[in-house]
């Protein structure tokens, strides 16, 4: 082996680490904030109600970020688009740290949610191209864990650093880690003619296909029940099962390391299954939500179905963005985009859905019956849409 062979070899077994560490980044600055939202809200004289202003920015950022800043960016290489995607993450969370008050700490907000569905997208077709398409399961799996462990590790932390040291300054460090991941992208990831940007009208034609946009819904849709219980965790522990509000943050460690966990096997199967793993995956998300219905009030079983919640939801998830590659694979980054985007459409229907029931005097528990539901729903369009789906199968359904 020459040198610069051995040299790309290296940088080769940095890449999936590095694009892990991004992908940790970009999810401790949207999971953190929930954390540290009643201290911006207490330093800036505001009401939660308003503060949450600027996690719904966040938000809307991923959402308007996902097609439009990988449209923009199709023609770069995929390489030098994840360093940009990171610089961009570091100057919005340190605008964020440095916001004097509501508007700019939005502002600040919307701009670090941009960068997240660009950076998921290019990251899967990074990791795949690396590995070969016979691993591209497991590669997006290892991406999707910086994800799993901004649930375990990255959100309470920062969480933590907000309350002993104040919220800018956790802000602050979000900003500097996204300076490291960008010096780990260029240090790790390799120059392979594989990552060159592709053609804008490719990625626009995707979107004229229906199947995209049906495989778009039904992640929504099946996702938001996980998401729905993850907003509600306290009121399901303290109001439901009477357990003390310090079991909060364990119950959340709990949802986290089951999403480790269902990742790991989630990854696997898309690998093995590819297409039918998402099915199996909805389908004992469903059977969990039931179990968890039924015995919410039960605080040991309670706990340990959190754990079961985050590994059910997982096992389908690596293989939704691999299939939608395959559905489009002159268009594989903007695919990983909306994928992304999808998760955040669940994350505020599986609120929305939860908050409503409550309001309608269902009790505390009705979120999960809601989410239950939409699952259910999303499952049911998934057997219905089946065949028009997996119509551009590559031998691994």
């Amino acid at each position: 082996m020459t040198m610069t062979s051995h040299a790309q070899a290296s940088r080769t077994r940095l890449a999936l680490p590095a694009l892990a560490l991004g992908s940790f980044t970009i999810s401790t600055s949207e999971f953190a904030s929930m954390g540290l939202l009643p201290l911006f809200a207490g330093e800036l004289g505001l009401d939660v109600p308003h503060a949450t202003h600027a996690i719904t920015a966040y938000a809307l950022g991923v959402v308007v970020g996902a097609p439009l800043l990988t449209l923009a960016a199709a023609r770069m290489d995929r390489r030098m688009l994840l360093i940009a995607l990171m610089l961009l993450a570091a100057v919005a969370n340190v605008a964020s740290a440095l916001a004097p008050d509501l508007g700019l700490l939005v502002l600040g907000r919307f701009l670090s949610g941009l960068p997240q569905g660009a950076y998921f997208g290019a990251a899967a077709v990074v990791a795949t191209r690396i590995v070969g398409s016979g691993r591209s399961g497991s590669a997006v799996a290892v991406v999707m864990g910086g994800i799993t462990l901004a649930t375990v590790i990255g959100a309470p932390a920062g969480t933590w650093i907000g309350q002993e040291a104040g919220w800018r300054l956790a802000y602050a460090l979000i900003g500097a880690l996204s300076l490291l991941s960008l010096v780990a992208l260029g240090a790790g990831l390799p120059r392979l003619p594989g990552l060159a940007g592709g053609s804008v009208r490719g990625e626009l034609a995707a979107l004229t296909r229906a199947n995209i946009w049906i495989m778009i819904v039904i992640t929504a849709l099946a996702i938001a029940s996980t998401f729905g219980v993850y907003t509600f965790v306290g009121p399901l522990v303290s109001g439901v099962a009477g357990m003390e509000d310090g079991m909060v943050p364990l119950a959340l460690v709990l949802i986290g390391l089951g999403m480790a966990v269902g990742n790991v096997i989630g990854g696997r199967l898309a690998d093995i299954w590819t297409f039918r793993a998402i099915g199996l995956g909805f389908g004992v998300t469903m059977a969990v939500l039931a179990l968890m219905g039924l015995l919410a009030a039960n605080g040991p079983a309670l706990m340990v179905l959190f754990f079961c919640i985050g590994v059910a939801v997982m096992i389908g998830t690596p293989s939704i963005p691999v299939r939608m590659m395959h559905m489009a694979p002159e268009a594989p980054t903007l695919m990983g985009a909306l994928n992304m985007a999808a998760f955040n459409v669940a994350n505020a229907i599986g609120a929305a859905a939860g908050g409503l029931t409550i309001e309608a005097g269902l009790g505390l528990t009705s979120p999960i019956w809601a989410g239950l539901a939409l699952t259910g729903l999303g499952l049911a369009l998934f057997a219905v849409a089946y065949r028009y789906l997996n119509a551009t199968r590559d031998g691994a359904a």
